[in-house]
């Protein structure tokens, strides 16, 4: 008989679980998340991701198609961002479904583990639409701007800087965590695991991703919408110089720790 692949010390589900029961296996195997993730992220986007994770594994979808439907979910509220000027109405459609789309992001993970898979194809592809949503998010934000006429034209180096810095920070973030796994070090990702830390968690909020995505509801408001991106790009900005800080002296202290005859000739 073929063996089953396990999650939480449980065998695979069979076809006819339950909703709630799939729910319950998932919350009993949820990876421990840092305890300094951002307060969003950890307490609303991992549980509205573990339900649609149960959704669908019920409808058999397999992880790639989680992170295909969180992809469509994100580049659609993109897309409405460029097409039709600045409204509370379509604020609110945007940060739906840039939500939604985040919450899916969470789901594919939670649905692989399900699964009993583990594919490096599958990590590959949600890391590359992860790359490519951090980056373009910004990017459309100033096109649609400057379409539409509704911020002085110098504001709009903001979002494009936001490019640049959002890029630089998702790429340390791997490129970190990949040479912390080499070195047998803790991931990025499960850093300082343990009981939830409030402080932390509200201190790193402007470099929450979905606080990011709750900003855009600020559209009918552009004033207010202005303000507030521009001191989460400021927020981001000055995590991503002290993290790089961060990670530099921590890989720069493993190579002067290393044997001369590892580091090479100088």
């Amino acid at each position: 008989m073929t063996e089953q692949p396990l999650i939480g010390g449980y065998a695979e589900a069979p076809a006819r679980e339950t909703y709630s029961a799939i729910v319950r296996r998932l919350s009993a195997a949820q990876k421990p998340a840092a305890r300094s993730a951002p307060a969003y992220s950890r307490f609303v986007n991992r549980r509205v991701g573990r339900y649609l994770a149960a959704w669908a594994y019920r409808a058999g979808l397999s992880p790639n198609g989680v992170t295909a439907i969180s992809a469509v979910w994100t580049f659609a509220g993109l897309i409405l961002l460029v097409v039709f000027p600045p409204s509370f109405l379509l604020g609110v459609c945007i940060a739906l479904c840039l939500l939604i789309g985040y919450a899916f992001d969470s789901a594919d993970g939670q649905v692989s583990r399900l699964q009993g898979r583990n594919s490096p194809a599958g990590e590959w592809l949600d890391h590359i639409i992860d790359a490519v949503k951090v980056s373009t998010m910004p990017i459309v934000l100033a096109i649609g701007f400057f379409r539409f006429g509704v911020v002085p034209t110098v504001w709009l180096l903001v979002p494009l800087a936001f490019a640049i810095v959002s890029a630089v920070l998702f790429f340390g973030m791997i490129l970190t965590e990949q040479l912390r796994r080499q070195h047998g070090a803790v991931p990025l990702a499960e850093d300082q695991p343990g009981r939830p830390s409030w402080l932390r968690a509200l201190a790193v909020i402007p470099m929450d991703y979905g606080v990011l995505c709750i900003s855009f509801v600020l559209l009918g408001a552009i004033p207010v919408f202005v303000v507030v991106y521009t001191v989460l790009f400021a927020a981001t900005t000055v995590f991503l110089l002290l993290a790089a800080a961060k990670w530099f002296r921590e890989l720069n202290s493993w190579s002067l720790s290393a044997p001369a005859q590892e580091r090479g000739p100088q």
